[in-house]
């Protein structure tokens, strides 16, 4: 059935299906209850749904399996039926179809995030989609479609596992907000990029968001890949009236956009939550009726495109050269090493920092210390790099294990650093490179040795390439390292790397890198051979250079070259470097910002950069000097966290880096309760907080009650799908001061309302916050919360703020 995918996709656009939630809903499912386990106790309905798409025009119908995965059918004591359950929903869509349409297999989040801002590892994500996906597949199955994603890891693990488990299809969807970012901070960009790079059939963007802004996500999306792309958009933004769940968007509006979608390069067209047959059968008629819209635009180089969770870069193909910051290397560096020997990550974390501000745009991160569990370390360093900049990373070891261990780390699509024209290299090297939808930087030797001359470089580049490209490994994903070797030892070899630069570039297309410090060993003011080399091969074609991005002279020589190049448009970034420079005493010094030295300073600055190793050392140093508990909690910790608040609504954090300070608080509280003779700190109120019933989404809520603990609140966490009797009777047996309430669905939003009415009715004197995907200010007005908070950040702010309003 895979060739009947791609043989329909070339005939003109797909149309999918709408939301299987809305009509199930329509057709009785009850609040609370298992969509997924339908499929084994009520079919015929799942099959009616099926059959009104299929009228309305469907090309491809999607399983009822959103959330039939192991996680999340343990909440209905339904893990042990994930098989049955995938197998039945796959049939029931097939006998549904009868041949009509094709067969999506559907995929939706596990509900947990993964390490380290969850506790779910990537193999054992890999593990749950793979139960899944082999049930859907023996169901029959033609397609596997992930929907919902967040987290681009956890989507990385679905796309390994149906491409493992099935063979089949593969079309990805992630969920951006109106700032078009996941709540992980993923961009549409970042995601394309991963997903094509993965071996997705089709990447494109589903729910939270009415068309506008999917087109909007899609858009960004055919910037930076060819593959063709799927919009499944919600009918319009939810709001709750009057008690009911209203979807504005209108079958006509969606079908408005057709023409704009299949511009921008969409050719599957589907609908999410709160779309019905109606609005297919309108978007069916507005799709040519001859299947003659243009097919995806033909494969143009995009160049080498790497990411992180949250910002990608692209080089080679006429994009400026880049800078890959090398100081993230045990070589040469006794306190790296021992801190890496001590499983540590203070030096790592500051070096990640330290080089993207002085103007590196990836980071090469390598372990490589004797004696030590290299794959514990590449782990924690790839997840300190993570948390602390934004930067794509480069993963540089010569052991495959180590690479593997590190690719799972990853946030999004690293260079691996490296394979070369030896065959053991080749055999080892390159099959994880596809796996896991790398690029990989290919050094210019083989079995027998580096060639002297530039042609002979040359050819091994030849084979590297051909050896990628025999296993799928896209042409743009092959960067060269013509390697610079030390021209002390041999003049001609400068020129030699420079003409194989050229060589590689103009014979066979690909990207370029150097390490280029190697040049200089053994010469006098190696800085000056070093910078000036870097602009001759920058001049011969280098796309990206290995250095130390603290040298001035070499950034110096690199920012001017992209000047004199034309890279630099009207020279805006080296006149901003020269502006940096001059404006203090600083800039003399542009590697090292010197730490401060003050108490609340250094407390302060360990929260915003999530430092959980010396957090603990920095409060007995405090504590030493006479600070008491509530000083220290006041004037360092909270101060911290104010700071990661504001870097959180300014977009330059993301839930990744606020879970890491929230972390890093936990530990410094845990450590000054021992100081407090009631065993605990300073407690600004006793909150409750719980999902309400009928709905199993915790992970917002969660993220709120690490936070309001970590600010000085006492939490009780009554969990998930909480029946309203349970919270009312839990808040008056504690005493609590205020009751947070969580719902991610609308159809278990208005339990609310019964929750905010018996409080009242019992006479309670708390009050209430409620938040969630589809709760608005509007809504808490409407059942007479207290308040509202559209993220967990705000929720600490607007709990601080209802608590100092209930004490007056």
């Amino acid at each position: 059935m895979e060739r009947d995918f791609f043989e329909r996709l070339k005939a003109g656009p797909i149309l999918f299906d709408g939301a299987t939630g809305t009509m199930l809903q329509r057709l009785g499912l009850e609040s609370g209850g298992s969509p997924d386990e339908l499929n084994l106790t009520r079919p015929d309905i799942v099959a009616q749904v099926h059959a009104a798409y299929i009228d309305a025009g469907s090309d491809i119908i999607t399983t009822n399996t959103f959330g039939a995965n192991r996680i999340k059918l343990s909440e209905y004591g339904l893990d042990n039926r994930v098989h049955e359950i995938n197998v039945a929903s796959a049939r029931i869509a097939r006998e549904a179809s009868a041949g009509r349409t094709l067969i999506a297999g559907g995929l939706g989040p596990t509900g947990k995030f993964l390490e380290p801002v969850g506790d779910l590892t990537f193999s054992e994500a890999v593990d749950i989609y793979s139960e899944q996906i082999s049930g859907l597949k023996e169901g029959g199955a033609d397609i596997i479609i992930i929907e919902t994603m967040m987290d681009i890891r956890e989507m990385k693990a679905a796309i390994i596992a149906a491409k493992e488990s099935s063979g089949l299809p593969v079309v990805a969807t992630m969920t951006f907000d109106e700032n078009m970012r996941t709540v992980l901070g993923t961009s549409p960009e970042v995601f394309a990029i991963v997903g094509e790079g993965l071996g997705a059939a089709s990447v494109g963007a589903n729910c939270s968001l009415g068309i506008e802004g999917i087109f909007m996500a899609v858009t960004a999306m055919s910037k930076v890949t060819d593959l063709p792309l799927i919009v499944q958009a919600n009918a319009g933004v939810p709001f709750i009236k009057e008690g009911k769940t209203i979807f504005p968007g209108t079958p006509a509006e969606m079908a408005n956009y057709v023409p704009k979608l299949l511009e921008a390069g969409v050719r599957l067209i589907g609908g999410c939550c709160g779309t019905t047959p109606e609005h297919i059968k309108r978007v069916r008629d507005a799709l040519p009726m001859d299947g003659t819209a243009e097919n995806p635009a033909e494969a143009r180089r995009l160049g080498a495109r790497l990411t992180s969770r949250s910002r990608h870069v692209i080089f080679g193909a006429g994009y400026q050269p880049l800078i890959v910051g090398e100081r993230i290397n045990p070589t040469g560096k006794k306190r790296l090493a021992q801190e890496i020997k001590e499983g540590k990550t203070a030096l790592t974390r500051k070096e990640a920092k330290g080089q993207t501000a002085e103007g590196a745009h990836i980071l090469d991160v390598n372990v490589g210390v004797p004696g030590i569990d290299e794959t514990k370390a590449i782990e924690r360093s790839v997840f300190a790099v993570n948390e602390n900049s934004q930067l794509p990373i480069v993963l540089d070891s010569t052991d495959p294990a180590v690479l593997e261990a590190g690719l799972k780390a990853a946030d999004g699509k690293v260079l691996i650093n490296s394979v070369s024209g030896e065959e053991k290299k080749l055999e080892t090297i390159l099959p994880l490179v596809k796996r896991y939808g790398t690029a990989v930087l290919g050094l210019t030797l083989d079995d027998s040795g580096i060639p002297e001359t530039a042609e002979g470089r040359l050819e091994v580049a030849r084979k590297i390439m051909e050896r990628a490209l025999d296993i799928g490994i896209r042409k743009d994903d092959i960067v060269i390292d013509c390697l610079a070797m030390t021209v002390s030892a041999d003049q001609k070899s400068a020129k030699e790397t420079l003409k194989a630069i050229s060589l590689v570039r103009d014979e066979l297309g690909l990207s370029t890198i150097l390490g280029v410090s190697n040049i200089s060993f053994g010469l006098p003011e190696r800085e000056l051979v070093n910078a000036t080399f870097l602009t001759m091969a920058i001049t011969s074609g280098l796309n990206a250079a290995i250095v130390n991005p603290y040298n001035r002279l070499m950034m110096d020589a690199y920012h001017a070259s992209c000047v004199l190049l034309g890279y630099d448009k009207r020279a805006e970034s080296y006149i901003k470097r020269c502006r940096k420079r001059s404006e203090g005493p600083k800039a003399e010094i542009p590697h090292r910002e010197k730490e401060p030295t003050d108490t609340a300073s250094r407390l302060k600055n360990a929260i915003i950069a999530g430092d959980e190793d010396n957090i603990v050392a920095l409060l007995e140093e405090a504590l030493k000097d006479g600070w008491d508990p509530l000083r220290i909690t006041n004037e360092g910790l909270l101060k911290g966290l104010e700071v990661v608040g504001r870097l959180f609504r300014d977009n330059i954090y993301f839930l990744p880096q606020v879970m890491l300070s929230a972390d890093t608080m936990k530990k410094a509280f845990e450590r000054l309760k021992r100081e407090m003779h009631v065993g605990k700190g300073p407690s600004l109120g006793k909150i409750l907080m719980a999902t309400v019933e009928g709905d199993i989404h915790d992970i917002g809520k969660n993220i709120v009650v690490t936070l309001l603990e970590n600010n000085g609140f006492e939490d009780i966490d009554l969990g998930k799908n909480v029946p309203s009797e349970k919270i009312v009777a839990e808040a008056k047996k504690h005493y609590v001061d205020l009751v947070g309430l969580s719902a991610l669905m609308t159809t278990t939003v208005m339990e609310m309302n019964n929750v905010v009415k018996m409080l009242r009715d019992n006479g309670l004197p708390v009050v209430t916050m409620v938040g969630g995907a589809v709760v608005t200010q509007e809504f808490a007005d409407e059942i007479g919360a207290d308040g509202y908070a559209k993220d967990a950040l705000e929720a600490v702010k607007r709990v601080k703020a209802l608590m100092k309003k209930k004490a007056v």
